[in-house]
């Protein structure tokens, strides 16, 4: 796992330069420790959500243009309330369809990380690298039925961090 946030934290300061890339390497680190604890425990802690919230909008200041910083937070907070609107509409239709939840609270609050870290553009990519990586996997183990659980932030908050990278390199300014 060292070498995992040592990676992350290597290629975040390769990507950005400064200060976006310290909290790049903030993000990369706060995903993995939510991806180890989703995958051991199926929570995904409220403060740990918090942090890369806030991070976020620390990126986003930092990244503003001068005197944009209002519009760039309210921009980040728009897509984060766009996204809790989505993933809470899903687990809700989801409990209403089958009697279960298929998504957890913190999954809807990492939702709201990705809005805040992720351009509109950014979002759908980094959704589906998470889902399409945690059907593949499953279905590798052999799992894929109805009713197995998924610890999906185990997937999720990697993607946000991969889709951080690639906005912040390969996809800068779209």
């Amino acid at each position: 796992m060292i070498a995992l946030g040592a990676i992350g934290v290597t290629a975040s300061l390769a990507a950005e330069a400064g200060v976006a890339g310290w909290l790049g390497s903030g993000l990369a680190l706060t995903m993995l420790g939510i991806a180890i604890i989703d995958a051991r425990s199926f929570i995904i802690p409220n403060w740990l959500n918090a942090v890369a919230f806030g991070l976020g909008l620390i990126a986003a200041a930092v990244t503003a243009a001068t005197g944009q910083l209002w519009l760039t937070w309210l921009e980040a907070g728009g897509r984060a309330v766009v996204l809790v609107l989505l993933f809470g509409a899903l687990r809700a239709g989801y409990f209403r369809l089958r009697g279960r939840h298929g998504i957890g609270l913190g999954d809807v609050k990492l939702a709201a990380v990705a809005g805040c870290w992720l351009g509109w553009s950014m979002i759908p990519v980094a959704i589906e690298i998470a889902a399409l990586s945690a059907l593949a996997v499953q279905m590798l183990r052999g799992r894929v039925r109805p009713t197995t659980r998924l610890p999906f932030g185990l997937y999720l908050a990697p993607s946000i961090w991969i889709g951080w990278l690639l906005q912040a390199t390969v996809f800068r300014g779209w």
